[in-house]
């Protein structure tokens, strides 16, 4: 397995696109879990005689409308960043996949519901279910990750159930039957391990997607709750204050833009070196 892990982080190495996907991967991921140690202030602390100050020594971006140090808050909004998205894709992956087996294995009426209960929820955009959430609980954090996993669970259970039909029929799968195996063992020792792959690799590359929903939900006001920093409420409170100056917008909107840029990358690159066929096709 640490073999394979290996082998598969050479392949995606190889291109440049993918070396330079995962050094923003890894540079983003090293802010999000450092982030007190990345950061040189306090992201919350307030300077208001220090309002809009330049980039300086003290102050590497220069500081926001409250004279909060605008470096510390873009490190602790890649934090929240990661925070949100690994624990949404974590719940979307696991409720999807397991959607998606047992569709696979129930009968066609039972199949034809969650089909049908999947479609219901894919035909809601992530931003009405935002409104209807924080109309009834209130903006949260909470909240951003629950819209996020319950929107893309369909995405992972459909991958699933289709990659279970095809895997159902298997000999392999046959002989366990025929030697007596439970559903429960089929299930975990032989069928999740051969589905894994697909639906992690589209995990990948799902993780800018929610990045960008997180940033736009916080945005609106719809996401995280100040005072704690997210790239989303940077970049709405760097818009109010654009006549004043433009660096906390540009800071907050360059972080967003490369770090999606560089999950999307590395998500492409993972995928080709999994599947043969499309990286011989690109």
């Amino acid at each position: 397995m640490r073999a394979a892990v290996w082998s598969t982080l050479r392949k995606v190495c190889g291109t440049l696109t993918g070396a330079v996907g995962l050094l923003i991967v890894v540079l983003v991921l090293g802010c999000a879990l450092f982030a007190p140690w990345v950061a040189t202030h306090n992201p919350d602390a307030l300077d208001v005689m220090n309002r809009f100050a330049a980039p300086s020594g003290a102050h590497w971006l220069g500081t926001d409308h409250l004279g909060r140090d605008l470096f510390s808050r873009m490190v602790h909004g890649a934090k929240v960043a990661m925070e949100v998205a690994l624990l949404a894709i974590a719940i979307a992956l696991s409720a999807g996949t397991a959607l998606g087996i047992l569709a696979a294995y129930l009968p066609t009426r039972s199949e034809r519901f969650v089909l049908i209960l999947f479609d219901v929820v894919s035909s809601f955009p992530s931003l009405v279910l935002a409104l209807a959430a924080v109309a009834v609980f209130g903006p949260s954090t909470g909240i951003v990750v629950v819209i996020v996993a319950v929107t893309l669970i369909p995405h992972f259970g459909r991958v699933a159930r289709s990659q279970t039909l095809t895997l159902k029929s298997a000999p392999f799968l046959e002989a366990e039957r025929i030697l007596g195996a439970s559903w429960p063992r089929i299930v975990f020792f032989h069928v999740l391990p051969n589905i894994l792959g697909p639906l992690v690799i589209l995990a990948s590359m799902d993780i800018p997607v929610v990045i960008t929903i997180e940033a736009g939900l916080s945005f609106l006001g719809l996401g995280v709750r100040p005072p704690l920093a997210s790239w989303g409420t940077l970049i709405q409170d760097g818009y109010q204050y654009l006549s004043q100056t433009w660096v906390p917008v540009v800071v907050s909107s360059v972080a967003l833009g490369v770090a999606t840029l560089g999950f999307t990358l590395f998500g492409e690159a993972l995928r080709d070196a999994v599947d043969p066929r499309i990286g011989r096709e690109h």
